[in-house]
């Protein structure tokens, strides 16, 4: 006679983060978000004025 397979179920390893790791984690990701998404505005507006863009053109 053949015996049935079984198969193992493994407990899932449930994995707990520190509260601290997780708000570095998030202090970070708005960190990155900001430095990226309004650094380049930021850039660009100095880059306007000093090139006279917001100058009111002289007749």
């Amino acid at each position: 006679m053949k015996k049935k397979a079984t198969k193992r179920n493994p407990k899932k390893k449930i994995i707990k983060k520190d509260k601290n790791e997780l708000g570095q984690t998030k202090n970070s990701a708005k960190l990155i978000l900001f430095i990226f998404g309004i650094g380049p505005i930021i850039g660009i507006i100095i880059f306007l004025f000093s090139k006279g863009f917001f100058n009111s053109p002289n007749i």
